[in-house]
């Protein structure tokens, strides 16, 4: 013999729907919250002239924040110069760096700490054993801001009294950076050998230790 169902009365059947309603609701799983745009990786550029260019690339190697360091060509109007044009010095350009580093690891001001205890401010006709305007030492500044932290910073050399000599860096805005031919970008590591010779007879190094004592910037690779 079967039995008849019982039929709900009305009170009971409603709370049985709102229960029901209540336990699907909980079921259905929720949208996912839209994905946080990722962080902008913040950078900015540092452009100096500091003579040879394969000697300032290992000014700020492997110094923390820095992401790269691009040897090339800036300062002058010539469009894609060479090695040979700016070496023989028709092209107006120097010899030149261009540093990208993290701002929120290292600073501008190490950038440029880096840059003045790397060079000879005094020296005008060039850098070291290299003569000739397309190797004076050089800051090209990108804004505003910059060009008041390099002036701040040689007034404060200048106001040291380290140097015997006034000094004689350019500052000048940055322009066009040309990246010079593959074999010269991180010459220390390609030809590390010649790098040093380099180095050692061009009297780097000595100049450095003369003019700025222990404060000298050692290269960061050698």
């Amino acid at each position: 013999m079967t039995h008849a169902r019982r039929a709900l009365s009305p009170p009971l059947a409603l709370l049985v729907l709102a229960f029901c309603g209540s336990a699907a609701m909980a079921a259905t799983p929720k949208p996912a919250a839209p994905p946080r745009p990722a962080a902008v990786a913040r950078t900015e550029l540092a452009t100096f002239a500091m003579g040879c260019f394969w000697c300032g690339e290992t000014q700020f190697e492997k110094q923390p924040g820095v992401k790269s360091v691009i040897s090339g060509y800036t300062g002058g109007p010539e469009q894609h110069p060479t090695y040979e044009q700016v070496s023989a010095g028709v092209t107006g350009h120097y010899e030149s760096i261009q540093v990208t580093f993290d701002p929120t690891v290292t600073t501008y001001e190490k950038m440029l700490d880096l840059f003045w205890h790397g060079i000879d401010p005094t020296q005008g006709d060039g850098q070291f054993c290299d003569r000739g305007r397309q190797y004076r030492s050089v800051v090209f500044f990108h804004d505003a801001r910059q060009k008041r932290l390099v002036e701040d910073s040689r007034r404060a050399i200048g106001g040291s009294k380290v140097l015997k000599q006034p000094i004689v860096t350019e500052l000048v805005a940055a322009g066009t950076f040309w990246p010079a031919e593959d074999y010269h970008q991180d010459f220390w590591k390609k030809d590390p050998i010649r790098y040093r010779s380099y180095r050692l007879g061009c009297g780097r190094d000595q100049r450095l230790a003369a003019l700025w004592g222990a404060r000298a910037s050692k290269p960061l690779v050698h």
